[in-house]
């Protein structure tokens, strides 16, 4: 995978993230950049560490699979993909913001991990790719840092509206990346025939 690839595929992983701060930043009465940034932080090493954890698991499964990897990695990019389609189409009530609070490391932390599986499963078909796994988690991680400090800081401003649609662009994304992945590999397979 290029960097180019890594890049948006750090970009489409951060979209959870994003969309969660800008929740929080939304919910919160004018949020602080520290607190931004401690949002940030939290979640951007949730999301740089679950892929590495992915990634172990997918090695230790690869030698079952190999020769089934595209397929698993791309499957696995748009089931993801389509349940972050999914979620952006939910109605405020099934989605809810938190009430106005500051937010305590605990619920930060529950929340990066929850919106962080999905870079677990991306870790467990990147274990199929040739990959450097530690720059990917690095460009994830540093990715989600950015885009949830951000989100925390214009969420006030936009509100749960963005949040929709960067999951809903950031599924597309996951898809897009998958399909690319199939395609490189079947090309690949054709020529090699």
């Amino acid at each position: 995978m290029n960097m180019y690839a890594t890049l948006i595929l750090a970009l489409a992983l951060s979209m959870d993230a994003f969309a969660a701060s800008i929740c929080k930043g939304a919910a919160l009465h004018r949020p602080h950049f520290r607190e931004a940034i401690r949002t940030g932080l939290i979640f951007g090493l949730a999301e740089a560490c679950t892929p590495l954890i992915g990634w172990s698991l997918g090695l230790y499964a690869s030698q079952y699979i190999i020769e089934w990897d595209h397929w698993v990695a791309f499957t696995l990019l748009f089931i993801l993909g389509c349940r972050m389609i999914t979620e952006s189409f939910k109605t405020k009530q099934e989605k809810k913001c938190e009430s106005p609070c500051r937010h305590n490391s605990i619920v930060l932390i529950t929340t990066a991990i929850a919106t962080s599986l999905d870079a677990m499963a991306i870790g467990i078909g990147l274990a199929f790719l040739e990959v450097n796994i530690v720059h990917t988690a690095m460009a994830i991680g540093m990715m989600t840092m950015i885009m949830a400090t951000l989100g925390m800081l214009i969420g006030r401003y936009i509100g749960p509206r963005l949040g929709k649609r960067a999951e809903l662009i950031g599924g597309l994304i996951l898809i897009a990346i998958g399909f690319n992945i199939l395609f490189e590999h079947l090309e690949l397979f054709m020529y090699a025939k």
